[in-house]
């Protein structure tokens, strides 16, 4: 699974020299993130840990979500209570 992941978030970004991050992708997959307001470092996180849904937070603790690059308090705010308006629950 951790090898899945990480040839995801290679495949994420483009080969060039600037190592410049392939918005393409993320614009095809960030869509539910975005509608939450969640801040592009934050989605790009979740993206890149596999997470492209609320539901997939399921399988993850928050504490984990917490420990992601750019996942700032108001991105944990908005989806700790997105999870529970969805009667959804962080691993534990």
């Amino acid at each position: 699974r951790r090898e899945e992941k990480k040839s995801q978030k290679l495949n994420a970004q483009t080969a060039d020299t600037n190592s410049e991050v392939d918005l393409e992708y993320y614009a095809s997959v960030d869509q539910v993130w975005q509608e939450l307001g969640l801040a592009a470092p934050a989605r790009r996180a979740l993206i890149d840990d596999g997470l492209f849904k609320l539901s997939d937070l399921r399988k993850t603790s928050l504490a984990a979500v917490r420990e992601l690059p750019g996942m700032g308090p108001n991105a944990i705010r908005i989806l700790t209570a997105e999870m529970k308006k969805a009667d959804l629950s962080f691993r534990r």
